[in-house]
């Protein structure tokens, strides 16, 4: 370990037992936060291969494997040339398929460059040694704008055969509320990129079959239970009105039409108001905004008090943001850890000791569990 990596470790245990990390009703077990790499562009997306490795995407269109023992980072080649990095645009999610380690399969999003605009798309390719190999581009969604804002590009499986996307409304709001497009939906496709016959809108000519739910302004994480069957998503609001979401099928979740935030330019609501009817509302709202970014629902035995709960991170007020939830799932209470910590938080994933890896916009992979 070098000497700046050695007191940046030292300086953060220290702050974790004298900084006001959490609240003293909730307060934050005994952890350890290591600095396993650092000097990323902008760390997007991680997936955990064998080994002790792990894929880090960078929305600046770099893709690198972490060896998270020895922290040594190099890198992969073979992603396409026309990803358009501009604004919040670039390189975003990587995901390993349910089925990996019989298929090979690693999914990918990025901004796709037609014709100097983006689009969301959702791709897979397969790695041999440091190179990919068999690239697919299996949705183009129809999202395309000259703006560079709003892409989401969150990943997950539900393990029964579908791969979700989210798609953010591109920075045309009323794009979220028209079936004709892709832009503010969550997309549910079969892994292969084709459609599913149950899909809610798969014989609707009114709308594009890939849709699975829609009215999101910029969806930012995106976790699917394999236990509960239980889609969850957590997206942007503008001034205010961050949303967590239960997704369901077919399911209008109100963008630009209700908002619980307001405008940026003016001191006035977006929209008609909370609430409309037909139009569900979130599990929970941030006002002020967090700008939330990643997301899971924790499962680990490594701390077991969370188990259940929502774990997303806050780019805005840098912090991780715990959300607790009822057997109803209402959310019932919110913690707000690492707050000293002082990084946005792009990314969070568990791997299957419960440990928990976060990525932050200035360049830091970190490993999170249990202080021995």
């Amino acid at each position: 370990m070098s000497l700046k990596k050695y007191v940046l470790y030292i300086s953060l245990i220290f702050t974790l037992f004298f900084s006001n990390y959490s609240t003293a009703k909730n307060p934050l077990p005994p952890i350890e936060i290591k600095t396993i790499a650092s000097d990323l562009p902008i760390p997007w997306g991680m997936a955990l291969l064998t080994n002790n490795t792990m894929l880090i995407t960078q929305r600046k269109g770099i893709l690198n494997r972490l060896n998270i023992a020895s922290g040594k980072v190099s890198s992969i080649s073979g992603l396409p040339t026309n990803i358009k990095v501009k604004g919040q645009g670039g390189l975003f999610d990587v995901a390993l398929s349910p089925h990996y380690h019989a298929t090979g399969w690693i999914y990918f999003s990025y901004s796709k460059d037609i014709a100097g605009k983006g689009a969301t798309t959702l791709s897979r390719a397969k790695l041999s040694n440091d190179r990919l190999q068999d690239w697919q581009d299996l949705i183009t969604t129809q999202s395309t704008t000259s703006t560079n804002v709003h892409y989401g590009g969150r990943i997950s499986f539900d393990h029964n055969g579908h791969v979700f996307l989210s798609v953010g409304d591109r920075g045309i709001r009323e794009n979220a509320q028209n079936l004709g497009n892709h832009a503010g939906t969550i997309l549910r496709l079969n892994l292969d990129g084709s459609i599913p016959t149950d899909n809610p809108y798969s014989n609707n000519t009114d709308a594009l079959d890939e849709i699975w739910s829609y009215g999101h302004r910029n969806p930012q994480g995106l976790f699917f239970n394999i236990e509960t069957q239980i889609l969850w998503e957590i997206e942007h609001g503008p001034r205010g009105g961050d949303e967590v979401n239960l997704i369901e099928s077919a399911h209008n979740y109100g963008w630009p039409v209700i908002s619980y935030g307001k405008e940026y330019d003016k001191d006035v609501a977006v929209g008609q108001g909370t609430h409309h009817e037909g139009m569900d509302q979130p599990i929970k709202t941030y006002i002020p905004s967090i700008a939330p970014s990643g997301l899971i629902q924790y499962s680990g035995k490594a701390f077991p008090k969370w188990k259940g709960n929502l774990l997303t991170g806050s780019m805005k007020l840098r912090h991780l943001n715990r959300v607790v939830l009822n057997q109803k799932n209402i959310a019932i209470d919110e913690i707000r850890l690492l707050r000293a910590f002082n990084g946005r938080i792009r990314n969070i994933i568990e791997d299957s000791n419960g440990w928990l890896y976060i990525a932050t916009d200035d360049g830091r992979i970190l490993r999170i569990r249990p202080k021995e």
